[in-house]
């Protein structure tokens, strides 16, 4: 069984080696036989070699991780989205499609050394039995927990439903400190529809965090509750952070919102297996209700084919920033030993004709780094009612929203868990909380925030002081740091000292929606956080603003009532333009 492992291990790692030679050769050997010839005779190579290394180097070898490491190399070369899956790692990868696994539902993170509850899931095994943000796990069935990392801690808390476990916590500012439950897994179903509502006053607003098996159905039944309600006359679909997953879920969502058989999407790859075109295959839910797509530099892949399809179609305008730029097909390949192999087999083009892959990985820059897609070489395309949008790159919002960048105060705060660790002290003094739509940061909650950082304990970046440094040393070397400058300087350190006092309180704007949210979380789960992050949204708002002001959405989708809707297609690439950064 051994050799027989190595020997497929061998078929994927050969190329490894094989591929600049590959390269080189290209033009001199491009009929099959003379590939197949290479691989065999590079196959052999590399079979012997292995067996040379495992018979005679010095220490004894990890097959399995020698493998790993070989076959991942390889894929590294390739793309990031080729990747080989160990049976170790399958049951992490299922859950990814199908949003199943056996277990306790809870979202779990690890920091020095430990390993804690971040937060249950609404309604899971956690939730029921009483677990919260911040229970330190100490040991599951009798077995401490200490020094593991979250995956192995994770491998441990997973396991068939109707199974039992016991777990003993850790319960910060509770005077019985050390708690011992009892929780029966379940089968958790992560519902890919993480929130879905009224905001606004008259938009149905449904977040999507990915599209997997239950995607496309979840988003139906939100949509048909959202329309059931009088109040509701416009639609937001939120695709922000969402990394994609199965495209055939993205088909079926565009087509809730187009007629059906709307082309959506082609396929093209290397053979003619992986040449496809996609089609909307049922009846819609809604061709007219006015629509708006949220995305940002986290929206890939599936999700992008379904706010470019809707953008080329012109069904919806999309507001945000732009997207990730992932335009590439994967299929799962079945390997020995319970292995996968998740490969790329096409690039897909959306309604427009557009392919929206930024970086092409097979074209490669002198330094080796694959070349990107820039503003000066993408290519232009129109919509169905004739309006510009560009390939490569990923998707172009419609709408672009400035959003201010996060200070490093603040990504300290996020980062050293201060905000986790107060909200796990706030629900420990505070059985209860006003409803998200009510709760707000008082300066009572914010003052006492403040008292709660050590400034002692608090990690500033030093970004300021060794640049001060630096400045001041090279001053020196350069026979500037006379007693005047050094006097200049000395009064400078004292101007550049950092206040954490004041400096919390610049802050306290973006602090505060932290801190709400984290407080929100251990009262009413993510369902909360996002009631109480809609109030403040600014790519909600813009949507809002859209809709509620007459002939906007039309103007934006260049639609007017005679106009009927065209095929989208490709044009003449404009003038160039500078390349962005």
């Amino acid at each position: 069984m051994k050799k027989t492992f190595i020997t497929i291990a061998a078929l994927a790692t050969i190329i490894v080696a094989a591929l600049p030679k590959m390269a080189a050769q290209a033009s001199d050997n491009n009929d099959s036989s003379s590939r197949d010839t290479r691989i065999a005779r590079n196959l052999d190579i590399f079979n012997n070699l292995f067996k040379e290394l495992n018979a005679f180097y010095v220490d004894t070898l990890d097959i399995d991780k020698s493998m790993e490491t070989a076959i991942n190399a390889m894929l590294d070369d390739v793309d990031p989205y080729t990747e080989y899956i160990p049976a170790s790692a399958r049951a992490d990868f299922m859950v990814i499609s199908t949003g199943e696994y056996g277990g306790i539902g809870s979202y779990i993170y690890e920091r020095d050394g430990n390993v804690y509850i971040s937060e249950p899931y609404q309604d899971s095994p956690a939730a029921k039995a009483g677990l919260k943000p911040g229970d330190r796990i100490v040991m599951i069935d009798g077995d401490s927990v200490q020094g593991l990392h979250s995956d192995k801690v994770s491998e441990r808390l997973k396991g068939q439903a109707s199974t039992p476990l016991t777990l003993v916590i850790s319960r910060k500012y509770d005077p019985d400190s050390i708690k011992t439950f009892t929780i029966t897994r379940e089968k958790i179903k992560v519902d890919p529809v993480s929130y879905y509502g009224v905001t606004h006053d008259n938009i149905g607003y449904i977040a999507l965090e990915t599209f997997n098996e239950h995607s496309a159905a979840n988003v139906k039944s939100a949509l048909l509750a959202l329309k059931a309600n009088p109040a509701v006359k416009n639609i937001v679909l939120d695709l922000r952070g969402n990394g994609g997953g199965l495209l055939d879920s993205a088909i079926q969502l565009v087509g809730f919102f187009v007629p059906k058989g709307t082309q959506v999407l082609q396929t093209r790859g290397k053979t003619k297996q992986q040449e496809r075109t996609y089609k909307t295959t049922e009846e819609p839910v809604d061709t007219e209700i006015p629509l708006a797509v949220l995305i940002d530099g986290g929206t890939a892949s599936a999700a992008e084919i379904t706010a470019g399809a809707l953008q080329d179609l012109d069904r919806a305008v999309v507001i945000g920033h732009r997207s990730f730029g992932k335009g590439l097909v994967q299929a799962t390949r079945q390997l020995p030993f319970d292995a996968l192999f998740k490969v790329t087999v096409s690039k897909y083009y959306i309604p427009s004709g557009r392919l929206i892959q930024e970086i092409d990985y097979s074209k490669r820059n002198d330094d080796g780094t694959p070349k990107h897609t820039t503003d000066s070489t993408a290519q232009q395309f129109t919509t169905a009612h004739g309006r510009i949008v560009t390939g490569g790159g990923g998707i172009t919002p419609d709408v672009k929203i400035e959003t201010s960048q996060t200070s490093r105060l603040v990504y300290n705060i996020v980062r050293d868990g201060w905000a986790f660790d107060y909200a796990v002290k706030y629900a420990s003094e505070h059985p209860t909380i006003p409803s998200p739509e009510e709760f707000t940061i008082t300066d009572e909650i914010f003052n006492d925030f403040k008292a709660f950082i050590d400034p002692e304990k608090f990690q500033y970046d030093k970004v300021c002081e060794t640049s001060f440094a630096s400045l001041k040393k090279t001053a020196e070397a350069e026979g500037y740091l006379n007693d005047e400058t050094r006097a200049e300087f000395d009064r400078l350190e004292k101007l550049l000292k950092h206040d954490l006092d004041k400096d919390l309180d610049l802050h306290r704007s973006d602090l505060e929606k932290i801190l709400a949210k984290e407080i929100i979380k251990g009262y009413y789960y993510q369902r909360g956080q996002m009631i109480y992050a809609l109030k403040q949204d600014k790519m909600t708002q813009a949507a809002s603003d859209i809709f509620n002001k007459p002939g906007e959405l039309e103007k934006i989708l260049n639609i007017t009532p005679a106009k009927t809707a065209k095929p989208a297609k490709a044009t003449t690439p404009s003038k160039k333009k500078k390349s962005r950064k």
